[in-house]
């Protein structure tokens, strides 16, 4: 990809390996990508992440090397540092490496880090967009992240940020006013904190919410209420990650919209 590797000293590229960081999409098989499809045939190994639907692996060739990568809570460097080395290593070996990363890559997905490793040890890299879960998960849901009578803009948060952190860069208190539709990532855990925080900073109890446990796949449940209750009702269902949580007057919007899989 030359806007990629146009960046490095062309002289020191490896000329052997090249490494595809792709989106494999929020876990509907069928949302994959032409693109990742045909990655998914022609590359020699493929790393691949704990999201990634593991129907999408049948289409890759049965000579190439699957390789599981995903990274568990709990364990947020360590087992980055060996995927970058597996990256690296096959790379060198003259390999083309499918990094298969749930959603899109650029999108909490740890893309760009990968990149940059890539860049640093001159390894020819492609990064191929994916549908992300911002989107993936609303959709199935039915409910529209933006709306002309309810939403013209929307604010996406990550609710598990890195522990080499000292402080949150998180403006919880500006968060309620920056946006009609809040989205978070990875909250499931921090949800009783993100709840008050958001309440503290001037949203209602009322304010709605969705949590979407499991978006676009077979196991999909969407979770309703509000800023109020919605600790209680994810405790009841048991809910667990992966989850995406959708606050908003647009998740009020989702009984009167179809979604997947259909409600009747």
């Amino acid at each position: 990809m030359e806007n990629c590797t146009g960046k490095m000293e062309q002289s020191k590229v490896n000329p052997k390996g090249k490494v595809y960081i792709c989106g494999a999409g929020p876990g509907d098989a069928d949302l994959l990508t032409i693109k990742a499809s045909k990655l998914l045939s022609k590359c020699d190994i493929i790393l691949y992440d704990r999201l990634v639907n593991r129907r999408m692996l049948r289409m890759a060739s049965q000579d190439s090397k699957k390789i599981y990568v995903g990274r568990e809570s709990g364990d947020p460097t360590i087992n980055q540092k060996i995927t970058n080395e597996l990256m690296l290593k096959y790379a060198d070996d003259g390999k083309k490496v499918l990094r298969l990363k749930g959603g899109d890559p650029f999108i909490f997905g740890r893309g760009g880090e990968e990149a940059e490793y890539l860049s640093s040890k001159n390894i020819k890299y492609e990064i191929v967009p994916g549908i992300s879960s911002l989107n993936g998960a609303a959709v199935y849901a039915g409910i529209p992240l933006t709306h002309r009578d309810h939403s013209s803009s929307v604010v996406i948060l990550t609710g598990h940020e890195s522990i080499d952190k000292k402080k949150s860069s998180i403006k919880w208190d500006s968060v309620s006013k920056a946006a009609d539709t809040i989205v978070i990532f990875m909250g499931l855990e921090q949800l009783r904190f993100i709840t008050r925080k958001l309440i503290s900073s001037g949203l209602t109890e009322n304010t709605k919410i969705a949590v979407i446990e499991n978006a676009t796949s077979k196991r999909q449940r969407v979770i309703m209420g509000n800023l109020g209750n919605i600790e209680k009702k994810v405790k009841q269902k048991k809910v667990q990650s992966p989850s995406i949580i959708i606050i908003g007057k647009v998740v009020g919007i989702q009984n009167k919209i179809e979604c997947f899989p259909p409600k009747g």
